[in-house]
């Protein structure tokens, strides 16, 4: 489908446009933005170093659950239905989160979770669907304000927590404006379409999806990204203070972090568009990640410039990941099942990292053994991308 078929189609493509972009809005920031004040939380409730990390393992495993049934919703409903009851869900899940309680924190976050993986594995089918010939740019625009978003959220949570009257909860609150102000702007497009078949996967669609070695390379590519990633959004703040940072100071690192994260967006989309093959610069983006990984566990003195190049090199990893999603299938059956595929394996693999790096470090009383755990993680996906950047498709 064309743009000028989708003009024809849609009263407001620009509308259109900028409701994908505040739907990216919220794809990453009401996760990492609770890192700068996760030593905040965990006094208030005096949890343990797993405990803690399980703040970030519950989205991730609400991910990995819950996307092999978000097509079935896009099947139902549609996609711009169901990617309204993922913003109802990710505000709905911000205002329980900061309710103050330990149960209000942990099933709101698990409620953010389900937004989160709605919109994640069906934003791509709906670039697919509406822009097949803009991929590479609107991945790497929604990636971009994803990025920002979610800096300045973690810039910004430790200065408001710390306002007279102010506290943890209310700097985790304070979110639920963007979802809100997403589906204002996204109320729009509920009337333009009917429950799109595209949408659907059939059984054999999704059968061949899950015996390709293709989809698996980007698969694990994703996940391996995603493990490195919630990693270190999750444990940055600690490992910084540990390496003597004030609370601000490691909450305005992070955010750099988070910041960098969008820069590739900028960059990537239209090399990605250039280049019929992509195994060069998906290595590349990779080695980025593991510099940034290799100085952090050696000299955290330049924690800046090593968190500003971890976010550049994770940010433009998973935005080629999101892109081969599109790029390496021919339908937009096989985007959606390779979305649910990628998102579900990939998320699961990534679960259980940020418990288990915060069990090394009590273990070993230090951050090397965990940042250089993670640095092997990024060899492997660096090898993977060899594979997932191959100028071929699925079928």
């Amino acid at each position: 489908m064309t743009y000028a078929t989708l003009s024809g189609r849609t009263a407001r493509p620009a509308l259109l446009l900028a409701g994908i972009l505040l739907i990216a809005a919220n794809l990453r920031a009401p996760i990492t933005g609770v890192a700068p004040i996760l030593g905040q939380v965990r006094d208030a409730f005096a949890m343990g170093t797993a405990e803690a990390g399980a703040l970030t393992t519950l989205p991730l495993l609400v991910f990995a659950v819950a996307s092999p049934f978000c097509v079935l919703a896009a099947r139902r409903c549609g996609l711009e239905r169901s990617l309204f009851l993922s913003l109802i869900l990710i505000a709905g899940g911000g205002l329980l989160r900061s309710g103050g309680s330990e149960w209000m924190l942990f099933a709101g976050t698990a409620v953010i979770g389900m937004g989160i993986a709605i919109a994640n594995v069906l934003l791509p089918s709906l670039i697919k669907r509406d822009f097949p010939d803009r991929i590479a740019s609107l991945t790497s625009a929604y990636a971009l304000t994803a990025g920002l978003v979610a800096s300045a959220v973690s810039i910004m949570a430790v200065p408001i927590a710390e306002l007279p009257g102010s506290s943890w909860n209310i700097a985790l609150g304070g979110y639920v404006v963007i979802p809100v102000l997403a589906m204002v702007v996204w109320l729009p497009q509920m009337g333009q379409h009917s429950a799109p078949e595209a949408a659907a996967v059939s059984a054999s669609t999704g059968g061949k999806i899950w015996r390709s070695a293709l989809a698996w390379q980007v698969t694990l590519f994703f996940g391996l990204n995603s493990l490195v990633y919630y990693v270190i959004v999750t444990w940055m703040p600690q490992i910084l203070i540990e390496a003597g940072y004030t609370p601000a100071a490691a909450g305005s690192i992070h955010g750099v972090s988070q910041l960098a994260t969008a820069v590739p967006g900028l960059l990537i989309g239209p090399l990605i568009a250039r280049l019929k093959d992509q195994r060069t610069i998906a290595f590349g983006v990779v080695a980025i990640t593991a510099i940034a990984l290799a100085g952090l566990m050696l000299a955290p003195g330049w924690a800046t410039v090593w968190a500003a190049m971890f976010g550049f090199g994770c940010g433009a990893t998973f935005i080629l990941a999101l892109a081969f999603i599109s790029m390496r299938v021919s339908t937009v059956e096989q985007a959606a099942a390779l979305s649910a595929m990628a998102q579900s394996v990939g998320y699961l693999i990534a679960a259980g990292a940020p418990p288990l790096i915060g069990f090394l470090h009590d273990r070993t009383g230090g951050w090397t053994v965990p940042l250089a755990a993670c640095l092997a993680v990024a060899g492997v996906t660096a090898l993977l991308g060899l594979g997932a950047g191959r100028a071929r498709q699925i079928g």
